[in-house]
């Protein structure tokens, strides 16, 4: 019989750490409602303790997510744990997942703390956090470097306090999956109590093994793996959930494991995260990626035409890939459009579906034929759940000569329209000008492109902004057919982010 791998995600937290991604507390909120309906076990909300925001962030996807259990991380310290706990004390299913370091590396010059020492911080932080909820998490931060018998000691501490799942980070991608399957293995033996917690698998991609890895320790017996989607993360990144689910899921009779993922949602979920984020999924990125399920060479393309299964191992169903089919256009109503948002995956609210159905109408006054991918880019970047619109593009206007452009915007700002024109190099850049000087405020732009939705002449353009000020970073998108309009409508997106 399969063994259940609890899928502990760690995106709006390890995810978040990656430079660049980092999410407002309206974007976390939709990410966790997703990662909701994708049925992972844990979701890590964040780090209370060390911001106000995170602090905030936890305890808001505390509030909305009943379906499955959510987490906030904490040093081994009182204060950290008074903190998560104050976030977490209303979720249905919370847990405290207290970390700290074990490696000899990090003991003597990260914590400067003897071994002892150690032993003791375990087993007051995991004691002391115990008496507020009975779902503890210990993770030994650089354990695949520590010296194993102290490992083992120090797992034992945890499990004789009160920790529930024992938590084995490659923190710096440096293992190899033997090496880590042989580590797990090692720690189920000499741990005492290993048998009354679950073994846990966090690894990272620095070397390309993060996903390898954590298979591995799934061999060896591990029963929960930390993971991030599109395996977001510090430096090269995590270990990627849609690669561990999938892994699982197609080779069910290898691994002898299996998860509750609802599969049929991973690919939602990961172009959520990559529209937030701004991180590209790539083209070969494995199950999502674009090239994922294309086949060019003329062998493949009459082997899939003749059976499926001879050059693909899963369908692009079975992660929530819609086909992307002709479906609707302008004379659509209004039930025919919800009718087949709910085809492709998506329950929208009845508040939200009015804001969508105009967004298609729109589109579908300019684009002859509307698909589902066209329809995915209006949900994805131009409805916005969560985040209140306090700037906004009324109209613009463009004139170019050789060398120079001008701008001219009006713009709906709260309740007041204002009119500005500015020049610059280009278009985009006049028009970004003209922004900043209508508002005031000179917004630092460090990231611009744009990309094709869709083929054909009349595609949708999807623009993607990085914008700074005050030492806040956030991204922007925007979908036009007309990608001087999708430009300006990710710029202001960005800036409703950083009002």
């Amino acid at each position: 019989m399969a063994r259940k791998i609890k899928i502990f995600d760690t995106t709006l937290r390890d995810g978040e750490q990656s430079p660049g991604c980092s999410m407002t507390i309206g974007e976390k909120l939709e990410v966790a409602a997703q990662l909701e309906r994708l049925n992972v076990d844990i979701i890590e909300a964040g780090f209370a303790v060390s911001s106000p925001g995170d602090f905030e962030s936890v305890r808001e996807v505390s509030r909305i997510i009943k379906n499955c259990g959510v987490a906030s991380l904490a040093r081994a310290a009182r204060g950290d744990i008074d903190a998560a706990y104050d976030a977490l004390k209303n979720a249905a299913a919370p847990r405290i997942h207290i970390f700290l370091a074990t490696s000899p590396l990090h003991m003597e010059y990260k914590l400067k703390m003897s071994p002892e020492t150690v032993l003791e911080k375990i087993a007051d932080s995991v004691k002391y956090a115990r008496s507020f909820i009975p779902d503890i998490e210990f993770s030994a931060e650089d354990a695949s470097r520590s010296d194993r018998e102290f490992l083992a000691k120090a797992c034992s501490v945890a499990v004789k306090h009160g920790a529930t799942t024992i938590n084995i980070p490659d923190t710096v991608g440096y293992c190899t999956p033997q090496e880590m399957h042989d580590l797990i293995r090692y720690l189920m033996n000499n741990v005492a109590g290993a048998e009354k917690v679950t073994f846990s698998a966090h690894n990272h991609n620095d070397l390309g093994l993060g996903v390898a890895n954590s298979l591995s320790m799934i061999l060896a017996g591990a029963g929960q793996v930390e993971c991030t989607v599109n395996g977001i993360g510090e430096r090269a990144g995590n270990s990627s959930l849609e690669e561990i689910v999938m892994g699982l899921a197609t080779r069910p009779h290898f691994y002898e494991a299996k998860t509750d993922i609802v599969t049929t949602e991973i690919y939602k979920a990961c172009r959520l995260v990559s529209n937030i984020t701004g991180v590209k999924i790539h083209p070969t990125k494995p199950i999502v990626g674009a090239n994922a399920f294309a086949h060019e060479s003329g062998i493949h393309q009459h082997g899939v035409l003749a059976k499926r299964e001879t050059y693909e191992i899963m369908s692009p169903e079975s992660v929530g890939i819609p086909e992307n089919r002709i479906v609707l256009g302008k004379h659509s109503g209004k039930h025919a459009f919800s009718e087949h948002l709910k085809l492709m995956g998506y329950d929208l609210p009845d508040d939200k579906l009015p804001e969508a159905f105009n967004a298609f109408k729109v589109l579908a006054d300019k684009k002859k034929y509307v698909s589902d991918k066209d329809i995915e880019a209006l949900l994805s970047t131009g409805v916005k759940t969560q985040l209140p619109r306090r700037c906004a593009l009324e109209n613009f206007s463009i004139s170019c000569s050789k060398g120079t452009a001008s701008a001219s915007l009006i713009l709906r700002v709260e309740n007041d329209f204002i009119t500005h024109s500015a020049n610059g190099d280009g278009p985009i850049d006049a028009a970004f000008n003209a922004v900043n000087q209508a508002l005031k405020t000179e917004y630092v732009l460090s990231d611009y492109n744009v990309t094709s939705v869709t083929g054909g002449n009349d595609a949708l353009g999807e623009s993607m902004v990085r914008l700074s000020y005050g030492g806040v970073t956030a991204v922007g998108r925007g979908v036009s057919t007309d990608v001087i309009e999708s430009g300006i409508l990710a710029y202001i997106d960005a800036v409703n982010k950083l009002k």
